[in-house]
């Protein structure tokens, strides 16, 4: 190496050694921190593994920073609706789903028959989630939730909880949880699920004896139209219908993240006028999206709450559902004779 003008033997040899020291921090052994030792012990306990197969998997883990740097700064809260609605609704996403509705339209089809779940909502999770499955997650899912469940304290709990599920669902797959991909948060597949909603809703969905939502299609779309009936989609009522501009009560009832709850009678009574032939006692949640000339209020339906399943956020689910009309219209366009 070449030595550094102005820099003497000590000074060199303080930098070498702290470079190593951060490489060892980076590189720590999980398998011996306490946290680790009680989560192994329950395993053991609770679930008949091998200790010496969990110190070993551990072992391999690495503390990614980047993924600490990235839990803390979750943008989607800043937002308001009409910069967050740009992310997901641009022309470019709106084309690559018609192409993966097109390409899969047989997995599609046979998710609407035998699950109830219309197409577009399908594709558009995927598209919301992975663009189609062209960004599966960089991370391995070991090192995310190791990461997640010992050096986060703000939700050690949760990411803890996930590293449990993620070892059982590694022997239950046969799969070597080192080579597993997700996301910086541990999700999965085309579909991100996370290892608990892996192991609950993921289905072998083209009979091969496999559940693979990385690479099968197939499975992928089996597994995201289960996890809705699941959740009690129904596919019949509408999902979201928007009021416009409403009265100041309105606004007060949207203000809770997942809005608040009523009955379209309720709505009635107040003067609210609804396009819709649904019963007086059709349930609905009361929302506010932040629009470039102000708040608008809107109404979401079961269908509408069983999106905000996949993820608490009212801003995802109109998102989702939004792409999946306009995706719908394309496609419908580009093959007029095609089913719906």
């Amino acid at each position: 190496m070449a030595m550094i003008p102005g820099a003497n033997a000590r000074s060199l040899l303080c930098i070498c050694l702290g470079a190593m020291f951060c490489a060892e921090l980076a590189l720590a052994d999980y398998s011996t921190q306490p946290d680790a030792t009680r989560l192994i012990d329950e395993m053991i306990r609770e679930h008949g593994f091998n200790a010496a197969e969990l110190n070993a998997i551990l072992a391999k883990a690495t503390r990614q920073d980047k993924i600490l740097e990235a839990i803390s700064r979750p943008a989607e809260k800043t937002m308001p609706w009409y910069t967050y609605r740009q992310i997901f609704l641009g022309a470019q996403r709106i084309d690559e789903g018609v192409t993966f509705w097109q390409q899969n339209a047989a997995a599609l089809e046979q998710a609407h028959t035998k699950l109830g779940v219309a197409p577009e909502y399908v594709v558009a999770i995927i598209g919301v989630e992975t663009r189609f499955g062209k960004h599966r997650g960089a991370y391995r899912v070991l090192d995310a939730l190791t990461t997640l469940a010992f050096d986060y304290p703000p939700r050690a709990q949760f990411f803890r909880s996930e590293l449990k599920q993620f070892l059982l669902l590694a022997r239950e797959e046969k799969k070597p949880p080192e080579t597993m991909m997700g996301s910086y948060a541990g999700a999965m597949g085309y579909g991100q699920f996370i290892s608990s909603s892996y192991r609950r809703y993921a289905v072998d969905f083209d009979g091969d004896g496999l559940r693979d939502i990385w690479d099968n299609t197939t499975d992928a779309i089996g597994s995201v139209a289960n996890y809705f009936v699941e959740h009690r989609w129904t596919g019949k009522d509408p999902v979201l219908i928007d009021l416009g501009e409403a009265s100041g009560v309105l606004q007060a009832q949207a203000a809770t993240e997942l809005g608040s709850t009523s009955t379209l009678g309720d709505l009635r009574k107040a003067g609210v006028t609804i396009e819709t032939t649904l019963p007086d006692t059709t349930a609905v949640a009361i929302h506010g999206f932040q629009f470039e000339d102000g708040q608008r209020i809107a109404i979401g339906f079961n269908d509408f709450y069983a999106i905000t399943r996949y993820n608490h956020s009212i801003m995802y689910a109109r998102a989702v559902h939004e792409l999946a009309q306009a995706i719908k219209a394309a496609y419908l366009s580009s093959n007029p004779v095609g089913k719906s």
